[in-house]
């Protein structure tokens, strides 16, 4: 008889423990669908940091950028940024290796920078190490200028 009972019981809990979570479940609102709107999704995280790699940086600056549908974010030259980024589709390789008109010192005190998040819907990381600071200045042009 006691075993009996018991596995009443428990029959009972598990009925009444399925009951209350699928009436937690009907009762939860409804999450809105997420549209993809009229613009494919363009934000980035954009950084600056002192080290060899993006694993070893110590991060300096860090700016967000949103280009779409109009050039947002904390970046404080947003618009030209995003300009700039429209002009190389996006690619931040042409962005970074611009030869720029700069005679620069070869010591080795590398800037890296960092480009995470999404361009135009296509999900992005990039990492560039520039030799020094007088480089980074002559190649980062607007999108890096933070």
């Amino acid at each position: 008889m006691r075993y009996i009972t018991g596995a009443v019981a428990l029959g009972a809990a598990l009925v009444l423990g399925a009951l209350s979570t699928t009436a937690q479940a009907a009762a939860a609102p409804a999450q809105p669908a997420r549209t993809g709107g009229l613009y494919a999704p363009t934000e980035m995280v954009l950084t600056i940091g002192q080290g060899d790699s993006r694993a070893t940086t110590t991060s300096l600056r860090a700016a967000t950028l949103s280009c779409m549908p109009t050039a947002s974010g904390s970046h404080p030259y947003a618009k030209a940024a995003c300009a700039q980024l429209r002009s190389v589709a996006g690619d931040f390789t042409k962005v970074t290796d611009a030869a720029g008109q700069r005679i620069c010192n070869k010591i080795w005190d590398p800037i890296v920078v960092t480009a995470d998040g999404v361009w135009q819907g296509r999900r992005i990381s990039y990492t560039h190490v520039f030799a020094n600071s007088c480089e980074m200045a002559g190649g980062k042009d607007m999108v890096f200028e933070f």
